[in-house]
């Protein structure tokens, strides 16, 4: 190992090697702010920096921490099915008190939202960035905009950890970049993660118009179903009207309505958590990227 934070981080990427790419970003970047600092406090030089690594840990001994400490709350992040029983119909219903699916269903509701304020930002930044680059502020502009897309990979990684489960990073992507502002400003732009996090806030509010219709518009037909005989009930007039002709709904079939619109709430529940894993990993590709893609990048430029 090079007597380097550089060749530090190199060899924890290594020791690192098959583990989450989410979670090799968190220990990069921990170690590297951890052995930057205390370099600056203790001289930078090679013995300096021999006594820093004795006291933070070896790569191997990182590696190992952080993979007992994943491995700990792997469960607590994606438990077990709720229901576990092998009677199909109590696991179809399951469902219901799974948090996972809950909790898909709340980020397609909230990703109209996002989308909209991610979409915003990316367009403004961009249109503003190009407009002004002539300009002396264009230059600051530039800067703010690369560093609100940065926080936005970082934040919309909490809310999918939060809401889809899906190990996103907790600690902000590092470039191993030192040196002047244009230095920084090269390796921000050289690491395609920058690029993919603006293509995912594009992409969000085409994404986020489709997961709030499907949520509201099911929300809405199940409800309807289900609550159609007690309004017949209580206003005394059908409520069912089909090609101009309104039809009233017989007692026997009370049960049924009920039961078709809680069976679409159940169907509901089931296409979010598919749409939770499968926008889990849209996400963790677009946000974090791969482990293999980070360290075979060249020493000026690597990150995880």
């Amino acid at each position: 190992m090079d007597r380097t934070v550089e060749g530090y981080l190199a060899a924890l990427r290594k020791a690192l090697a098959g583990q989450d790419p989410a979670l090799v970003q968190d220990a990069v970047y921990d170690a590297e702010e951890h052995l930057r600092s205390a370099l600056a406090e203790a001289g930078g030089t090679p013995e300096a920096f021999d006594a820093v690594v004795e006291a933070y840990g070896a790569p191997e001994e990182i590696a190992a921490s952080y993979r007992d400490a994943e491995s700990a709350l792997a469960t607590l992040r994606k438990p077990g099915p709720v229901v576990s029983s092998d009677n199909p119909v109590a696991r179809f219903f399951g469902v219901l008190v799974d948090p996972a699916a809950w909790g898909a269903l709340f980020y397609m509701l909230l990703s109209l939202a996002t989308g909209v304020t991610y979409f915003t930002i990316v367009v403004t930044g961009i249109s503003l960035s190009v407009g002004l680059s002539i300009l002396i502020i264009g230059i600051p502009l530039a800067l703010l905009f690369l560093a609100i897309v940065r926080a936005v990979s970082l934040v919309e990684g909490r809310i999918v950890e939060g809401l889809l489960g899906e190990r996103m990073p907790r600690r902000p992507r590092t470039v191993g970049v030192e040196g002047s502002i244009w230095e920084r400003i090269k390796g921000w732009l050289s690491d395609y993660r920058t690029w993919t996090t603006m293509l995912y806030m594009g992409i969000q509010l085409m994404l986020g118009i489709v997961y709030f219709t499907v949520a509201v518009t099911a929300v809405a037909v199940s409800a309807s179903i289900a609550i159609a005989p007690f309004a017949q009930a209580v206003t005394g007039a059908p409520v069912l009207t089909f090609g101009g002709v309104a039809y009233l709904i017989e007692p026997w079939a009370y049960p049924l309505f009920v039961l078709a619109g809680a069976l679409g709430f159940v169907l509901l529940l089931w296409i979010a958590k598919g749409v939770g894993v499968a926008h889990g990993a849209y996400a963790k590709a677009l946000l974090v990227g791969r482990f293999e893609q980070s360290a075979s990048a060249p020493a000026a430029d690597q990150g995880v």
